[in-house]
């Protein structure tokens, strides 16, 4: 039917059946797509289900049998492989998660520790306890707290801003 060319066939004229590893876990028969090193350093590995994977990898240390400078070594080498997330959080792609929040708000929340749906009260709460605690009235010789304060001030008024710009 297809002359030679095998993509002359229509779709799912192929019936061959498809070749599926199963976990190498003893006993386990769920699907073995994850990947994990048999031990450290080494190219072979076991193919494992999500469950086993995750139980496999909760005590592993990925640096053992390595010195410090080997580890730092690899460290760096994966960090230069893997900078697509270095990229987006640099160009700040990913963005304060669901929507309602502009960046500078969801920095203001950093600052003052709040989390991302935290409600306006809880934020003048956490501003009044830092604004208390850094306040240069109460630490003057303090440069350190001084820089707080102001940036918890700032904080504050980026927050207070958006606030009165939902409310109206």
């Amino acid at each position: 039917m297809d002359w030679g060319f095998p993509r002359w066939r229509e779709y799912g004229a192929d019936s061959a059946a498809t070749t599926v590893k199963t976990c190498d876990r003893h006993g386990c028969d769920e699907v073995g797509d994850r990947p994990a090193p048999k031990r450290p350093n080494s190219p072979e590995r076991w193919y494992f289900c999500e469950r086993h994977a995750a139980e496999y990898n909760a005590n592993w240390d990925y640096f053992e049998g390595l010195t410090p400078e080997e580890a730092a070594a690899r460290e760096a080498r994966e960090q230069a492989d893997a900078g697509g997330w270095k990229t987006s959080s640099h160009h700040q792609w990913a963005g304060p998660g669901d929507g309602t929040r502009s960046r500078d708000e969801m920095r203001a929340l950093d600052v003052l520790g709040c989390a991302s749906d935290a409600t306006f009260e809880d934020i003048r709460i956490a501003w009044r306890g830092l604004a208390k605690a850094n306040h240069p009235d109460l630490k003057p010789d303090d440069k350190d707290a001084a820089q707080r304060f102001r940036e918890v001030q700032a904080a504050w008024d980026v927050l207070k801003a958006a606030e009165e710009r939902r409310v109206v």
